[in-house]
């Protein structure tokens, strides 16, 4: 297996590979026109519940469900529970050392939809990133899915999840809220990509550039040109930033990589969000339907589904979704495997990352986030080389210090 520049580059920016085949279908910007309805709610509860009902016989065999507590995740268990209210279900949340810990309220929520609930702790999460990478084929280091696949694989064949709710119903409303303070109606299309890219700081550091070596030859000008079809559009600014969520993380990371972690372990897998039927209706939905930009609050409809079911004061408030601490990583295990792999790595030696880069931050103990993320972007990197390109790593290796 040989690098493929482009790849690399885009995977080491924007966290995503656009040259992935896409399980769910892309989407234009037609697909974001806004189209009004009177009854949103009904529409959206119908629709999942049909999800559900398609898949009834396996539903029936013990289902397990990915339990955040956030909204998405919630909004799955509360219809799947209340469409069946007698099967048995469970639930696993990952806990991840030194991080924001949702465990303590994804098991209220599993008491309350009586759920056999199991949290899966992890103390370092670089641990298996050799198995996860070897599975996945490509240099990703963001691989939590395959704690989850792996952990109901030992509990069950069907696996449900709440995602989708993010792209399609306003959740990233942190990223939502800077860009309007970058943006209006009359800002150019490459002015609108700027601030998108902006709004992702954490995928990208200020000298990006510096992070390369000879071979790639980074221009940031294809990150744009890659970008510039859902900015130079007819469709208001907020909805250009749905639809580019859409065709980014979504399309070209999480759906064929938790794809790939399915296959390995042999799952099935449903995200009644992701759906045909309620993609293509969601999609249109007004931006007002979905995020209140006075309040700075998203996922409107699916809160007040929540309400109505008596569990929005369950949810977690703010967004998190298993997510990990990189800085508190960093200074654990982070930082010294770095150090072990970078230093005089092979994808420094051969060309494709600059050592200048790595040396200037390596040693920092308080570094940002961003900085931490690429570093991590970059061990991710030097172990795909090492199993793929140089063939002397094993997938089955640990990573620990």
């Amino acid at each position: 297996m040989e690098v493929n520049s482009d790849s690399l580059k885009n995977i080491l920016t924007l966290r995503y590979d656009p040259s992935f085949e896409p399980l769910l279908p892309k989407q234009r910007w037609e697909n974001f026109q806004e189209k009004k309805s009177s009854n949103y709610l009904n529409i959206i509860e119908n629709t999942l519940e049909n999800t559900f009902k398609k898949y009834e016989k396996s539903l029936k065999q013990k289902p397990v469900i990915s339990l955040s507590s956030g909204i998405d995740s919630t909004l799955v268990l509360t219809l799947l529970r209340n469409l069946y209210p007698d099967i048995d279900i469970d639930s696993i949340s990952i806990s991840f050392s030194e991080s924001f810990d949702e465990s303590p309220k994804a098991k209220k929520l599993a008491e309350k939809f009586q759920t056999n609930h199991h949290v899966i702790k992890i103390e370092n999460f670089l641990e298996n990133l050799p198995e996860a990478i070897s599975i996945v084929g490509a240099p990703f280091w963001d691989l939590h899915w395959y704690e989850v696949a792996k952990s109901a694989k030992s509990l069950g064949n069907l696996l449900i999840s709440g995602d989708g709710g993010d792209e399609l119903f306003g959740g990233y409303t942190f990223r939502y809220q800077k860009f309007n303070s970058l943006v209006s109606r009359n800002s150019t299309p490459f002015e609108k990509i700027k601030s998108y890219i902006a709004c992702h700081e954490r995928d990208w550091v200020s000298d990006q550039a510096n992070v390369f070596g000879t071979k790639p030859n980074f221009l940031w000008d294809d990150i744009f040109l890659h970008l510039k079809p859902y900015f130079d559009n007819p469709l208001e600014p907020l909805n250009q930033v749905f639809l580019a969520d859409f065709n980014g993380k979504l399309l070209y990371n999480m759906s064929p990589i938790y794809n790939k972690f399915h296959n390995h372990f042999n799952l099935d897998y449903l995200a009644p969000i992701l759906s045909d039927e309620l993609i293509s209706f969601a999609t249109h939905i007004p931006i007002q339907q979905k995020y209140d930009s006075t309040t700075n609050t998203g996922k409107l409809l699916l809160r007040q589904i929540l309400k109505k079911y008596g569990v929005l004061d369950l949810v977690t408030t703010k967004k998190q979704g298993f997510s990990i601490n990189t800085v508190n990583l960093w200074k654990s295990y982070g930082q010294k495997l770095c150090n072990l792999f970078l230093i005089d790595g092979q994808i420094v030696n051969e060309g494709w990352i600059n050592s200048d880069w790595i040396k200037k931050y390596i040693h920092e103990k308080e570094p940002k986030p961003e900085i931490v993320n690429k570093f991590l972007g970059l061990l991710a990197f030097e172990i795909w080389f090492r199993i793929f390109v140089s063939k002397d790593m094993k997938s089955h290796e640990k990573l620990n210090v």
